[in-house]
This record gives C-alpha cells, structure tokens and sequence, in this order.
C-alpha cells in the first residue's frame, strides 16, 4: 500500500476572512467620516477666510476715504455674490484735541462684517483709527 502524504491546505479559512473584512470595513468607514469632517470644516474656514478678505479691503476704503461721515451709520452688502452678506461702520471722533474747525483728529472707524452659513448669521467687528481734520 502507497501512502500519500498530504499536505495541510493553503489558505484562509471562511472566519480568518470575515475577521479580516471586518476590520477594513471599520478603517475604511473611519477614514470617510474623518474627510467629511475635514470638507466641512474646509468649507467653513473658506467663508471665513473670504469674509476676512472683504472685511480688510472695506476697511482700507474707510481709512482712506476721508468723506466718509462722522457719526452716522453706513453699510452694504458685499459685491462678491459667493459671500452672501454686508457690512456696517461708524466713524466717530476718538480724540478730538483741543481745537476748532481745521484741528486735528483721532477718528475711531467700527466695521461690522457679517455673512450667512448656511441659515446662521456669522459677524465679527474690526476696528481701526485713522488722523483727519474737522
């Protein structure tokens, strides 16, 4: 009689390669909810970062523009349509000094900067100052 030596068989068995599948399913289902995530947040630093841009421009046109009015409200929306929102400011005296018509003045400039996400209103408040005359 010829005895066959057999060899153990090759392979995975049936429980090795559904522990094996499981384990990719959780680090694959990980890896997604953490590129969501990371969009969202992408998508909002974007409108902020945006914001911040438009907000430094309106505020340089108010430093600069010496006609703006003092004491009086003034606001708009922003020219860029992807940026749904506006902006407000207020010129005001800061310091006045001591003389009349002609002297010299610390004007105080508030930008208010504002922009929707989504149904939330989003805003923060610049401030600058700038030398005029009255």
């Amino acid at each position: 009689m010829i005895r066959r030596r057999t060899r153990p068989q090759a392979g995975f068995t049936l429980l090795e390669v559904m522990v094996a599948t499981l384990i990719m399913a959780i680090a694959v289902v990980t890896l997604l909810s953490g590129l969501a995530a990371s969009t969202r947040n992408a998508a909002k630093l974007a409108a902020y970062d945006r914001s911040t841009t438009l907000a430094k421009q309106k505020m340089d046109e108010l430093l600069l523009d010496l006609k703006t009015p003092r004491n009086q409200t003034i606001e708009g929306p922003w020219a860029d349509p992807r940026q749904p929102g506006g902006w407000r400011a207020r010129v005001s005296v800061f310091d006045g000094g001591t003389g009349g018509p002609g002297s010299s003045v610390l004007d105080r400039i508030q930008l208010e900067v504002w922009w929707m996400d989504g149904p939330t209103r989003k805003s923060f408040t610049l401030e600058g100052f700038r030398a005029a005359r009255l």
